[in-house]
């Protein structure tokens, strides 16, 4: 397993957790996040309770984690896929209850089996060693200090590979400060531009402006996403927006947030898979009960392009 890899501008990388754990900084962290653990702030619901003793009152985690599955990934981002496909690890529960989520079965539940954090690190090894070009966290808002006791952990394995934070981008300050000089490739889900659809689809009136900020965050940390001389992601900022059908202005704002609030080379993945799902054939989301048309896939493409964001073909 190679300790570096090339980057788009030439220079060598490496996982950024790697140095993070030898200079000690990485067991810091995780006594950080044992502390958080006992008033729970790691995302922004702040339920603040132990969670040594009982679960967290939206994602209903306790002290371990749950995992539903975990396997090479070949349908995501192609940089992140490339030939050997995304190591992913799929946590249950989320912090959020999206209405029209398209993986409700396991992030609102706790579904899947309880692990301990040397249980994850070896699942973290099982998948580097089938060739995975990264370790990819999906859903880890809720249990940030799990993954930093399995990183430690794995890293003593021999661990190489560069991870990934698939997230809602509903995250704490806190929970950001911790993956700092740990993760390597952000991966947040920007979903909501305003505060009434983020409360009435998913009870977070506070999404837009927590996610905004954190994306800034983001990117402050690690940049615009690099890649390899193979074309797979190494580091840095890779944006999804599912696109809604009827909340086109949505994705409008979002765009123009990230070209002139984040970066000007934001890559940036418009999403089109959107289907009705769970909870949208109740009467109060009648309006989410059908699927995108052609005219608003067209229409979000056109918005894409018309802001000047950079057409990623890895992306």
């Amino acid at each position: 397993m190679p300790e570096l890899f090339i980057s788009t501008n030439g220079s060598a990388v490496r996982p950024r957790f790697i140095k993070t754990y030898h200079s000690g900084s990485l067991e810091s962290k995780i006594n950080e996040g044992k502390i958080l653990l006992k008033n729970c702030r790691l995302c922004p619901r702040n339920c603040k309770v132990n969670r040594y003793e009982q679960g967290g009152k939206i994602c209903k985690m306790g002290i371990n984690a749950r995992i539903s599955s975990y396997f090479p990934h070949h349908g995501e981002e192609s940089c992140l896929t490339g030939f050997g496909g995304s190591g992913t690890i799929f946590f249950s529960s989320c912090n959020l209850r999206c209405i029209f989520c398209q993986n409700w079965n396991i992030s609102h539940s706790c579904a899947g089996r309880e692990v301990t954090p040397l249980e994850i690190a070896k699942i973290m090894i099982n998948l580097q060693d089938r060739g995975c070009h990264n370790i990819n966290f999906v859903t880890p808002s809720h249990v940030v200090v799990q993954i930093l006791m399995a990183i430690s952990l794995a890293t003593e394995m021999g661990l190489m590979l560069p991870l990934v934070y698939n997230t809602s981008a509903y995250d704490s300050v806190e929970s950001l400060h911790l993956m700092d000089g740990v993760i390597d490739i952000y991966l947040p889900d920007l979903k909501f531009w305003n505060s009434e659809s983020a409360n009435r689809f998913m009870n977070a009136p506070d999404y837009p402006q927590v996610s905004q900020r954190n994306i800034q965050i983001m990117h402050d940390q690690v940049g615009d996403l690099q890649v390899d001389n193979q074309q797979i992601a190494v580091g840095g900022l890779l944006v999804r927006h599912l696109v809604l059908p009827g909340h086109l202005k949505e994705t409008a704002r979002i765009i123009r947030f990230l070209t002139g609030c984040v970066s000007p080379r934001t890559a940036l993945n418009i999403m089109f898979q959107y289907h009705p799902e769970y909870k949208v054939d109740k009467d109060n989301f009648k309006d989410l009960n059908r699927p995108l048309s052609l005219k608003e896939r067209e229409y979000a493409k056109r918005m894409k392009q018309e802001a000047g964001l950079p057409e990623y073909a890895w992306v």
